[in-house]
């Protein structure tokens, strides 16, 4: 399923791509129904970061989820990817325990906008299982947009001086 986010910064484009690239941001973030994730590789390249966090979610699961998990948690390897010169980065989730039935991509751009910068990100989610797949992509996606929005609003936060990340 394809989902797009737009998200405005008050900050410059090097600005909240250093926040992007910053594993300590991630680590402090809270989002609602994750537990907080584990940094798992962080690696610097001159403009280039990449980083690997592992997160588990601890929310309550929709029957058909709980049935397809098992006894397994829920729990997912993240890849972000920010190159800094470029304003550009991707992001890569995909299940730990089994990462064919469910994984995902998104692409990003900041662009500097009237003293603001835009993220704007375009990216699809897959959960390949037949029959329920396309269903349980619809649940998915709302929450992945909000914790989406959450980090945009922690990240503009910082950006402004707010200490406080949520």
């Amino acid at each position: 399923m394809r989902f797009e986010a737009e998200h405005r910064f008050h900050g410059t484009r090097d600005a909240v791509a250093a926040l992007l690239s910053d594993p300590e941001f991630y680590i402090n973030l809270r989002l609602p129904d994750l537990g907080q994730p584990v940094l798992l590789d962080h690696q610097v390249n001159g403009p280039r970061a990449e980083m690997t966090l592992r997160y588990e979610f601890v929310g309550s699961l929709d029957p058909m989820a709980r049935r397809l998990l098992g006894s397994n948690r829920l729990a997912w390897i993240q890849q972000i990817s920010v190159d800094q010169s470029a304003g550009s980065g991707s992001l890569n989730f995909k299940a730990q325990a089994d990462p064919k039935r469910l994984h995902g991509v998104a692409e990003f751009r900041l662009s500097s906008q009237g003293g603001l910068t835009v993220r704007t990100l375009s990216g699809e989610l897959n959960v390949a299982v037949p029959l329920i797949g396309p269903a349980a992509e619809r649940k998915i996606v709302p929450g992945l947009l909000r914790r989406l929005d959450i980090e945009a609003e922690a990240v503009d936060r910082r950006l402004v001086g707010e200490d406080q990340i949520r």
